[in-house]
Formats: C-alpha cells, sequence, structure tokens
C-alpha cells in the first residue's frame, strides 16, 4: 500500500486532518505525520484534534513517500516559512506523486511555487493570492489537475478524500506493474476532473 505523508503544524483545521488520516489508514495505506521537528504535539484550531509528529520534515525526502496532504486551517501559512517543508511539497509535486491540499492549504503550494498555469479551487479568501501565482482558480468541491487535488472546506472532504485514494490506487497498480505512478496517470487526470461522490 501507499505511503502518504500529512505535511502538519499547530492550528490546523481539525476535520481536514482527522477525516483523511483515518480514510487513508481505514484503507491501509502507511500514514507519516511530518512536521517542523518530530515529537511535536500539536493541536488542531477548534481543540477537537491532538496529533504528534512522526517524522521532522528536515528528515524526509519525497522519495520516501507515494503522495503528500496538506490540511488547511493556520497549519499551512505556518509552514509555508519552513524551507525544507516547502521544498518536500515541491518535490513530491515535482515527482508526479498526489499533492491533496485543501482549504488554505493553497498557500503552501503558492509558497512552493507550483500553481502556475493549474486549475485549482481554494478557501475563497486566498483565490485572489492564487491567481496572482499563475493558478486558474474554480469553484468547485474537488479539482483534479494532474497530481495536484485541491477542495475548498471541510464539507468537500469526502469528494476530496475519494479523489486521494481513487489517485493511490492508480499508484498501487503501477508499483505492482512495474512502471511509474506518472506514466500510469498519464491522460487521466489532465485539466480539472470532478470526481463522483
Amino acid at each position: 500500500m501507499a505511503r502518504v505523508a500529512i505535511l502538519l503544524a499547530n492550528d490546523f483545521e481539525d476535520s481536514e486532518f482527522r477525516v483523511p488520516f483515518d480514510r487513508l489508514k481505514l484503507a491501509g495505506h502507511e500514514v507519516t505525520i511530518v512536521g517542523a521537528e518530530a515529537g511535536a504535539r500539536l493541536s488542531g484550531k477548534k481543540g477537537r484534534e491532538q496529533a504528534t509528529t512522526d517524522r521532522a520534515a528536515s528528515d524526509v525526502v519525497a522519495e520516501g513517500f507515494d503522495a503528500v496532504v496538506i490540511p488547511g486551517g493556520y497549519s499551512p501559512d505556518k509552514l509555508r516559512t519552513n524551507d525544507r517543508a516547502v521544498r518536500f511539497a515541491r518535490e513530491a509535486f515535482e515527482q508526479g506523486k498526489p499533492v491533496a491540499a485543501i482549504c488554505h492549504a493553497g498557500s503552501l503550494l503558492i509558497e512552493a511555487d507550483v500553481v502556475e498555469g493549474r486549475t485549482l479551487t481554494s478557501w475563497p479568501s486566498i483565490r485572489t493570492d492564487l491567481v496572482n501565482a499563475g493558478a486558474r482558480w474554480v469553484d468547485e468541491e474537488v479539482v483534479q489537475d494532474e497530481n495536484l487535488i485541491t477542495s475548498r472546506k471541510p464539507e468537500d472532504l469526502p469528494a476530496f478524500c475519494d479523489a486521494l485514494l481513487k489517485q493511490l490506487e492508480v499508484v498501487d497498480a503501477a508499483v505492482a506493474g512495474g512502471i511509474s505512478a506518472r506514466a500510469a496517470r498519464h491522460g487521466r487526470t489532465t485539466g480539472s476532473e470532478r470526481e463522483a461522490t
């Protein structure tokens, strides 16, 4: 099964961490929480969820994972000042691995310099930032542009998780078949593609 990193800092949006984490674990994937430092105890901004980082961003490389998930809240704005976290997200994206960002996580994608020419969505308050960074912003519950998966808000989590899990099925099939995940996805998820929920 896939190895998935969740990039997380304090004051994350509680459900945007918990729901993907639980869905990934239920599907049998290995989930690693990556933050500014290992062993840090993090709290959701609503105080409903707690998480402890497994690895520091400075100690991981994109090659060690099959996908990256970036929850929203204030977490991505904090992570965008961490050069190693930003580089990790950028390298995963450049390697064609699924990068799934929801709500305010688009701010980290801007810092990683991966949104230019891409179609995506986000929480409306960062729409202008994304457009100014060269993205094409659309108002949809989930948008896929090749390996980039984005959603707007907690209510979009079912579609967001479904899209991520579908891409991970492609990754698993590619690994089993001895081909790259990028090659397996080529032509399947280009442009803006809505997922059935």
